[in-house]
């Protein structure tokens, strides 16, 4: 007899049937998820897979925007766990729902279960009796919870068209900044310079402001408003260039980040792996340094929020936050209201794949809102506030040493991080995480960024544990206790650093034992999912094939998300000129079940291109009085001139259970590009970006 299997984890903790699906009279289907879209296509992908285990139209169906006190609570869209995660439950849900009908069905009709087919919602019995979900909604009651086990789901195979693009291609309504309710008040907040600063004594901040404008002031709060978007924005323009501000914690010298991440008190966790190795013939040793990185959401961060006038206080929220029930407890805190009085509900915005400022702003357009109840305000960021005044990337720093046998053989790895913490995402502590509930009166006090747990993929040693089989693998984390400069997560936190310490130091080590990078890669795996993407990858490229041409260079590179997730396996062109160029990158990924094929590929080619972009080009860029990367003058992306071309290649697991795709590719992306370089040049650059003034620095040292 086996073990019954648990309910998925998202249904775990969110039971009634109710809380995701509602089944109505008039033939529509409500579908209720906990994770939000952020652009990465996943309404669709649930949209889907709940029409598949329900056996209706996906036209039937109605993706409903979560919000608090409405849909489940499955914590933060991120990680690549909204299949994993939402997926299962919701194809759970509606796969026992469907039985649920069935079995109504089946008693009506005097017929048993399996003689009933199933048509877009419809159960048809012996002699072609009839009887639809539509007709029996109110007769099946989902208020009960979810029950264990396995259902069998139809899986169609065919792609949905994206439910969004429409919408975003055509420039109707449908993002946050859309959003214009009658009687809005327009909101904008001026930002201290540094973590601790406050207003200088004596300014008499409405002068400043000028007429027509109302100023919000609480501690180092300064927020303005107006019915006039125009005018608050020239308002507040004025008082950045004005204000006075006092003290202040100071940021370190940029041209020391490599050492200062070092020097700093930290809180070390060692994961060691397996026993000493023999004696090594050869050690290889390299320091790898990646920067603070911006997201750089192409559009700034902005929230709506109002106070109910009178009764008890009630206060709404519209945010493009990613973890809307995490706010809620943030904003609870802050404001001393139960969380059942605060209502956040999502609205889309620029996705930014991580912890941007769409949770500040939120707590920024709240504030605002108290002072006008019953009044809507919508609070947008400046371009300038966007760069500067959300959470950064943290800065790594990772020393490798890589021990070889005689016989060329990977024998030993120790892996050093030196990093602040990647989440400092709210709704994760006692005290509020967010960017005003530190600058008010009486406020909280500045937190140190988190680590994620290992059982969660880690934060800066997420994929810090070599994928390849080592005898002996040691990874110590040192995570930073100062932060001077605010950090937390962005997509595949620690592992784009590690990967690509990791990667080039298996280039290295391939260059030492005289053995093809692929082959070694090879020689040190013995997962036979690892081993179909590497080869598919070599095989789509023509690895091995290619003529050498001066200035043009291929790399390679592999990793497995998590450890435990996606299968990544790029291969990178370049030309390298008085700066590099990616020509070309081929992918092959492998996500166990493909959910939506068209989605995987976005995604993959998404984070492939976002890669390129963080490897040649993106560094914050400080000095000890702030934040010196406040547009894209001073904080350039890729451009889209400089996109490369990009083939992805899946790897076909109907069998496996489905895993994200949107972090996969960015590590082995920023790797393979490395690698190409060296094969170009001959450097082994270890600082991260790429960049014109990198390449002359390495060419000087000789690297």
């Amino acid at each position: 007899m086996t073990d019954t299997p648990p309910l998925p984890k998202s249904l775990g903790a969110n039971p009634l049937l109710s809380q995701w699906v509602r089944i109505h009279a008039n033939g529509c289907v409500d579908i209720i998820p906990g994770k939000v879209e952020i652009g990465q296509g996943i309404a669709t992908a649930l949209l889907k897979m709940a029409a598949e285990a329900l056996e209706v139209d996906p036209a039937r169906i109605r993706m409903v925007r979560p919000a608090t006190g409405d849909s489940p609570d499955e914590g933060v869209t991120s990680g690549s766990q909204s299949i994993q995660d939402c997926g299962r439950a919701l194809r759970h849900v509606c796969a026992e729902v469907r039985d649920l009908f069935r079995a109504e069905a089946a008693m009506r009709l005097g017929a048993d279960m399996a003689e009933l087919g199933l048509d877009d919602g419809t159960l048809i019995g012996p002699g072609n009796a009839r009887l639809s979900y539509w007709e029996l909604a109110d007769a099946v009651s989902l208020a009960r919870p979810a029950t264990p086990g396995t259902r069998d789901v139809l899986r169609t195979g065919t792609d949905l068209p994206r439910i969004d693009i429409a919408d975003k291609v055509f420039g109707r309504p449908r993002f946050i900044h859309d959003m214009r309710p009658d009687d809005l008040l327009h909101g904008r907040v001026v930002p201290p310079p540094r973590i601790g600063s406050r207003p200088a004594p004596g300014q008499d901040l409405a002068a400043l402001a000028g007429a027509g404008i109302q100023v919000v002031a609480d501690g180092a709060f300064i927020g303005l408003l107006s019915p006039d978007e125009l005018a608050v924005e020239r308002a507040a323009t004025r008082l950045r260039e004005k204000v006075r501000w006092d003290g202040g914690a100071p940021l370190p010298d940029e041209a020391s980040l490599h050492d200062w991440l070092t020097t700093q008190q930290v809180d070390p966790v060692v994961d060691q792996r397996g026993e000493a190795a023999a004696p090594a013939a050869r050690t290889l040793v390299h320091s790898f340094l990646k920067p603070f990185i911006a997201h750089g959401s192409m559009a700034p961060s902005c929230a709506l929020a109002c106070w109910a006038p009178e009764g008890e206080p009630h206060l709404a929220v519209w945010t493009h936050s990613q973890g809307i029930y995490n706010l809620r407890a943030d904003l609870s805190v802050v404001f001393g209201l139960p969380p059942e009085r605060i209502r956040v509900e999502h609205v889309e915005g620029a996705g930014c794949y991580g912890h941007n400022p769409a949770d500040d702003v939120a707590l920024d357009a709240a504030l605002l809102a108290r002072a006008v109840p019953g009044r809507t305000v919508r609070m947008q960021m400046s371009r300038e506030d966007e760069l500067a005044g959300g959470p950064f990337a943290p800065a790594m720093r990772v020393d490798v040493e890589v021990d070889l046998d005689a016989q060329g053989a990977l024998s030993g790895w120790r892996h050093t991080i030196w990093s602040n913490g990647h989440s400092m995402r709210p709704g994760r502590s006692k005290a509020s995480t967010l960017r005003a509930a530190a600058q008010i009166e009486g406020g909280a006090p500045w937190p140190i960024a988190i680590n994620m747990p290992p059982a969660t993929g880690g934060g800066a040693d997420r994929n810090a544990m070599p994928f390849y089989d080592i005898p002996a693998r040691t990874v110590t984390n040192n995570r930073l206790t100062v932060m001077p400069i605010r950090t937390s997560a962005m997509r595949a936190l620690g592992a784009f650093a590690n990967v690509f310490a990791i990667e080039s130091m298996m280039d290295e080590a391939a260059v030492a034992a005289g053995e093809d990078p692929v082959a070694f890669r090879l020689r040190h795996l013995s997962d036979p999912r690892a081993w179909d993407v590497i080869r598919e990858a070599a095989r789509l490229s023509g690895w091995g094939e290619r003529a050498a041409v001066e200035g043009r260079g291929r790399g390679f590179a592999f990793a497995r998300y998590k450890n435990t997730g996606a299968y990544c396996a790029v291969v990178a062109d370049v030309t390298c000129t008085d700066e590099v160029r990616v020509n070309n990158l081929t992918i092959v990924v492998d996500v166990g079940e493909i959910i939506s094929r068209d989605g995987v590929i976005n995604q993959v080619e998404g984070g492939a291109i976002q890669a390129t972009s963080w490897a040649l080009k993106e560094a914050v860029h400080f000095a000890p009085e702030g934040i010196l990367s406040r547009g894209w003058e001073s904080y350039p992306i890729l451009r889209f001139s400089e996109v490369p071309a990009v083939t992805v290649h899946l790897v076909e697991r109907p069998e496996a259970p489905p895993m994200g795709a949107g972090e996969a590719s960015q590590g082995p992306t920023g790797a393979a590009i490395a690698n190409a370089v060296h094969d170009a040049l001959g450097l082994r650059i270890t600082r991260l970006p790429l960049t014109r003034e990198t390449l002359i620095e390495a060419m000087e040292l000789g690297q």
